[in-house]
């Protein structure tokens, strides 16, 4: 059974840093581009970063480039989203997503699978 399990969320100062995990089961991750969504309190689930299944290409929401930095270590089929200099604008549930494709694009209707979810607080 395909499972994608995240965890690395918590609270955080302004400006601190977080790494998120995204770690799969049951598949393995060679073949997939992988995406981290965020869903703030009322408002849309939002892609934020993505990566293609080869880790050759990424790409990045507006809001967030220069402080995330996404990346993956097939070997450990997992993938990491690096948070630093976050902002109480960053307090969110984050998703990882799975597509089974090459190219990773940030819409999150091209995504097959998706975690639970961890909260990111971002809060003095």
């Amino acid at each position: 059974q395909l499972q994608l399990v995240e965890s690395g969320g918590g609270l955080v100062q302004p400006g601190g840093s977080l790494r998120l995990s995204c770690a799969a089961s049951g598949f393995t991750l060679d073949y997939y581009a992988i995406g981290w969504f965020r869903q703030a309190p009322g408002k849309e689930r939002e892609g934020v970063s993505c990566i293609s299944s080869s880790g050759s290409t990424t790409n990045y929401a507006d809001s967030v480039k220069g402080r995330f930095t996404i990346s993956r270590d097939n070997a450990k089929n997992t993938v990491y989203l690096q948070m630093n200099s976050l902002e109480p604008e960053d307090t969110a549930v984050y998703y990882c997503a799975a597509r089974l494709f090459r190219l990773c694009v940030l819409s999150q209707q091209n995504y097959d699978s998706w975690g639970q979810g961890t909260q990111v607080t971002v809060s003095s």
